[in-house]
């Protein structure tokens, strides 16, 4: 794509006006309205999804409008073992309309049971890529992530957006194989990260083993004819990330280790001898969420966390996600913000953490349902 072709829209500008007032609002406020670059410090987190269905050609296509300089698809696997871009293996009944095919709808692991309004029980249902052959994904559509919990027929359940959300561009969700995402992106001229998703199944899967899955996933790379260094697979497994390293030490250079660890476990900590572990595994990219790379300082100010600290003295390079993924920010971002929702009280603020992110943390890259936030903060701090 020229640069001519990349556009933010109002929403950069809606977020600078709405930030505090001081030396950074200031300073974005003087790069509004200028031309931009594609950035590979913004990465399209399952494409657009603030406004198109994740992990459709739309949103895709949408994050690369905006700038982006990676795109995201989540891996998942079919009934007959094909490769496709979902966010979870058993997520089909709330991003897609699966439900609205009675013969799809049947083969669910977990058929729709209809909410009871007497007793106040919740509607039942699963629907996973592995209940349906690659053929049968194929005739769905992707929809706004959402249920409604209460529903008492599936009509009623998919109609489950969430208010901050739209459905303005929902009406084509063209859902993708993992080889189709990696055309589009081709095409596009864009990096890829693909997050290799843990399985719902038991593996191994009619004999598809984790390891076979995980290659399984750089193959279709290698296949399309796309160099290592275009490609940041991911996983919150370690030992996909090791299995990376040891078997396709090329593109086991820019595997990105998702860290969960300070949100399954409560008693977790971080440590500079854990971080130094991962290094000296060969691990070179970390991604936690949001809020495990920052805290508040005494002064009430945004600072970098022991986290980020401890990562960045072993050389681990890092990722932060999810921006634009929190709706409103006025009552404190909820849980991507929850280790600064104090400091947390307007929309602007976003642009306040990125500047964190980015200039105290040191992050190489950050994650946006929304990258035109992204770009633009990238392309007024000069970050390629």
């Amino acid at each position: 794509m020229a640069s001519s072709d990349y556009t933010l829209g109002p929403r950069p500008a809606y977020l600078v006006a709405d930030m505090d007032e001081g030396e950074l609002k200031a300073k974005l406020e003087k790069c509004l309205g200028k031309p931009v670059k594609k950035s590979a410090f913004s990465i399209g987190h399952r494409g657009a999804a603030l406004m198109f269905p994740e992990h459709t050609k739309e949103s895709y296509i949408a994050a690369a409008q905006m700038g982006a300089g990676i795109v995201e698809c989540d891996v998942t696997f079919t009934k007959d073992k094909q490769l496709v871009c979902r966010h979870s293996q058993s997520d089909l009944h709330t991003t897609t309309d699966v439900l609205a095919y009675p013969d799809l709808a049947a083969k669910c692991s977990v058929p729709f049971t209809p909410a009871d309004p007497d007793t106040g029980e919740k509607a039942q249902v699963e629907c996973r890529t592995s209940d349906f052959t690659l053929e049968e994904f194929k005739r769905l559509k992707g929809k706004m992530d959402g249920g409604n919990p209460m529903a008492t027929t599936p009509e009623e359940y998919m109609n489950g957006t969430p208010g901050w959300r739209t459905d303005l561009y929902a009406s084509n969700g063209t859902l993708m194989t993992h080889a189709e995402s990696i055309a589009l992106f081709k095409e596009l001229g864009v990096k890829m990260t693909p997050e290799l998703k843990a399985p719902a199944v038991e593996m191994p899967f009619q004999g598809f083993s984790q390891q076979e899955y995980a290659q399984k996933m750089l193959d279709e790379y290698k296949a399309a004819g796309v160099k290592p260094s275009e490609v940041f697979p991911q996983s919150f497994n370690i030992e996909d990330v090791k299995y990376w390293i040891a078997n396709e030490p090329k593109f086991g250079e820019q595997a990105v280790y998702l860290d969960s660890r300070m949100y399954d476990d409560e008693n977790w900590a971080p440590s500079l001898s854990d971080m130094k572990a991962l290094k000296d595994a060969g691990v070179e990219y970390i991604a936690p969420p949001l809020f495990a790379m920052v805290t508040v300082n005494e002064n009430g100010e945004i600072v970098p966390s022991d986290y980020a600290k401890q990562a960045k003295a072993a050389g681990l390079k890092m990722i932060a996600w999810t921006l634009e993924r929190s709706g409103p920010l006025a009552s404190g971002g909820g849980w991507y913000y929850q280790s600064i929702e104090d400091v947390t009280n307007n929309d602007g603020d976003a642009l306040k953490l990125l500047d964190v992110l980015a200039k105290d943390v040191g992050v190489v890259g950050v994650f946006s349902d929304w990258p035109a936030t992204t770009t633009f903060y990238a392309n007024c701090m000069n970050i390629k």
